[in-house]
């Protein structure tokens, strides 16, 4: 098998070859790949590679007639981009790491290939022309663009938190690919202008596609190089947005099932902080129709950390969408998800803190009668988190504020937890706003306070109608005897109707 990978590989130097390259460099550059099988000078490549590559359309190359084991160190400087395609060429051959024995010579020759290539361009010595570019750009693809198998582990989205990651047998060769990769686009020898050309919306689509890789080790790598190609290439900022934006929506209204959104979250909330102000009406619609939305699947929990640093940032940027954000999370509030009730809190009372008098008036009655039903949950997790509010000195001064709309909402949830609740830490709490509100107004608790009894009154006067009316059905039903078909009153178990 050696002899084989090294066979297709020129051995010698010659005008004729470095002629027939620069001829194929200015001729005909933009004509696509036609041979899925192999690649030029590299030897047989698995049949799947031309699929794999499907997406990614790259000109055909001729490959310098260089002996690509030399080191870069042995040839002239003249030479080094015309080694530089043959090492990158040679690697385009791929294996099956699967099984470690299998190919291990030359799984290892391509290996210290990679490491030669890594330190050449982290070198910075030489610029890189055209057919270099693209002969790196193809051999990226050919390496690490492939379709993941389905995961059938969990049926849930990724939210057991017992499942361990899957880590890729081909993760230590498939890194210094990633490691190149990154170091060949932060390269100050790469011309953005030229290097656009090769590093396309389909070479961006297929990087994309591997965030969805379970190996958390991939995802870290793809954060990083997806970062700088956004940073790099101003051009293509536009696309990579609307792709990412496709990605969260196929998630949201489809599959609910992907194991990058974490990653992709963190790399747009560095998108965000560098947006410019005014904030333009795409990036507003992105807030709305994609990172609120976002909070709707049963996996939050998984990347609800960056989720939150996006809608912070948004915030920070205009504050005006902070009632926006408010609105919507009220309208997926999660009435029967006691995990997500507790993190809507925090985030609710990151936004809130954030707001002005102005804003928060607009959302405050609708808010805090959803705050008002987690004081009453029976989860002490959500109550107490709920209570936890007033700890805010911004948010209780927003609530002393506008005192007259908010305390008439909460009282009657207070008065209920200090009777019945059955969790002392979350009874010690109700108590502490309680007197907090007393302390703050008085006149309006007291006020409050004698509309409750009213309430109270004329609900256990209501109950007792109720018991009448029963008590007489029940006695005219006895006074008339049972016949053939007729009904029988069966008698009502005692009810309470909670609120």
């Amino acid at each position: 098998m050696f002899k084989q990978f090294l066979s297709k590989l020129p051995r010698k130097s010659s005008k004729s070859d470095s002629g027939e390259l620069n001829r194929s460099s200015s001729g005909p550059v933009s004509s696509p790949v036609q041979r899925s099988g192999t690649s030029a000078g590299s030897g047989p490549v698995r049949s799947n590679s031309g699929k794999r590559m499907s997406s990614a359309v790259f000109p055909a190359s001729v490959v310098a007639g260089i002996e690509p084991l030399v080191p870069f160190k042995d040839v002239p400087s003249s030479e080094k981009l015309n080694l530089f395609v043959s090492k990158v060429s040679l690697c385009c051959v791929t294996f099956d790491f699967s099984d470690p024995g299998k190919n291990s010579i030359e799984k290892d020759v391509k290996r210290q290939t990679l490491l030669e290539l890594l330190d050449f361009v982290a070198s910075g010595s030489v610029k890189f022309t055209e057919p270099a570019i693209l002969a790196m750009c193809r051999m990226c693809a050919v390496n690490l663009f492939r379709v993941f198998p389905p995961n059938y582990r969990s049926s849930s989205g990724g939210e057991n938190d017992d499942d361990e990651p899957m880590f890729d047998p081909a993760w230590p060769h498939l890194q210094i690919v990633y490691d190149l990769l990154l170091k060949f686009i932060t390269s100050p020898c790469l011309d953005a202008k030229l290097a656009k050309k090769y590093l396309d919306h389909a070479f961006i689509v297929r990087l994309l596609d591997l965030f969805d890789s379970e190996d958390p080790r991939e995802r870290e790598c793809l954060k990083t190089i997806l970062h700088r190609v956004y940073g790099k290439f101003m051009v293509h900022r536009p696309f990579v947005r609307k792709s990412m934006s496709n990605i969260f929506y196929r998630f949201v209204f489809e599959t609910e099932k992907h194991s990058g959104i974490a990653e992709l979250l963190e790399i747009f909330g560095s998108i965000v902080s560098g947006f410019a102000l005014p904030l333009k009406e795409e990036h507003k619609i992105f807030l709305w129709r994609v990172l609120i939305p976002l909070h709707k699947p049963k996996s939050v929990g998984n990347y609800f950390q960056q989720l939150s640093y996006c809608i912070t940032q948004f915030i920070d940027k205009e504050p005006k969408l902070g009632s926006v954000v408010i609105k919507g999370l009220l309208k997926f509030w999660p009435i029967t998800n006691s995990q997500k009730e507790v993190m809507f809190l925090g985030e609710v009372e990151e936004i809130v803190e954030a707001m002005s008098v102005m804003e928060f008036q607009k959302i405050m009655v609708p808010l805090f009668l959803r705050i008002a039903c987690c004081v009453t949950s029976s989860h002490f997790q959500v109550s107490e988190r709920a209570l936890f509010l007033w700890n805010n000195d911004q948010i209780v001064n927003l609530i002393g504020h506008n005192r007259q709309a908010i305390l008439p909402i909460m009282f009657t949830a207070l008065e209920k937890n200090a009777q019945n609740h059955w969790n002392q830490s979350v009874l010690n709490l109700t108590l502490n706003v309680r007197k907090m509100f007393c302390e703050m107004d008085e006149a309006l608790f007291m006020s409050c306070h004698a509309r409750f009894k009213e309430d109270e009154a004329k609900q256990c006067s209501a109950a007792e109608k109720r018991k009448e009316v029963w008590a007489r059905l029940e006695n005219a039903a006895s006074m008339k005897p049972i016949t053939g078909k007729t009904a029988v009153l069966v008698i009502p178990r005692a009810t309470s109707i909670a609120c």
